[in-house]
């Protein structure tokens, strides 16, 4: 008898905490998407909510409700990048926050100048300036993002060494496909860029450059939309070196 009440107790408390988290989520009434209510995703070492502003009157009022900019050099960007680059959206984006950013398989770069981004940053982006993907692949800097998303320096391949690797790239084997004289991309990390919004050419011109060093373009993914549609969507942005990181009103 003690065990079965001990086991109806146990139950009774799963499903007053299922009750809950479905009235917490009940509670939300602008949700990300139709299954999920919010995200909380690591930033600089905090944990930040990624959630709608839930005032459905809201609206922007900032540089990102402008409809016009001059072009060049803010001129709409197109919907592919690049070949074999994927192009995403904020659901995907979210889901790339569950899984990929999560597990440190992924990142999520803000490629925008520092000015842009201690502006305001999506939750779980580091920024790294699209600068510094085109300064040349023996450049300093580039070697440290280079390092930073994942790829390992390695020795000058011989002409034999590179031979091979490029018979063993046209026939799929072996992931020769990932390496180039000077990198190793086969472990490196699956990258999110972003900028301003389409009509920004900082990230696209950061994704060409790394495209340029060898990096696999299937470890690549555009997020065109950017800051943009990322406040139209009432998401939350977070401000560096601020002492909270909440949803902007």
């Amino acid at each position: 008898m003690k065990q079965f009440i001990a086991t109806s107790s146990t139950l009774a408390l799963l499903v007053s905490a299922v009750f809950l988290v479905n009235s917490n989520a009940m509670a939300v009434e602008v949700k990300l998407t139709d299954y999920l209510a919010y995200i909380d995703v690591e930033h600089d070492g905090d944990r930040v909510r990624v959630e709608r502003i839930q005032d459905v009157g809201h609206m922007l009022d900032d540089g990102f409700a402008k409809t016009s900019r001059k072009c060049p050099p803010f001129c709409i960007q197109p919907m592919k990048v690049a070949p074999g680059v994927t192009t995403v959206g904020e659901a995907e984006i979210f889901r790339f926050m569950e899984r990929e950013l999560a597990s440190g398989s992924g990142l999520i770069v803000d490629a925008r100048t520092p000015a842009w981004y201690k502006k305001g940053t999506i939750p779980g982006s580091i920024n790294i300036p699209f600068t510094e993907f085109v300064a040349g692949v023996d450049a300093p800097e580039t070697i440290k993002v280079l390092e930073t998303l994942g790829a390992v320096r390695r020795d000058e391949a011989g002409w034999l060494s590179r031979s091979i690797e490029k018979l063993l790239a046209r026939l799929g084997l072996f992931g020769a496909d990932q390496k180039t004289d000077k990198w190793d991309f086969t472990n490196a990390r699956k990258v999110v860029f972003w900028c301003n919004g389409p009509w920004c050419g900082q990230s696209p011109r950061a994704i060409k450059g790394l495209l340029e060093y060898g990096f696999p373009p299937e470890k690549i993914a555009y997020y065109r939309g950017g800051m943009q549609m990322w406040k139209v969507l009432g998401l939350t942005v977070v401000v560096p070196d601020s002492e909270e990181a909440v949803a902007l009103k």
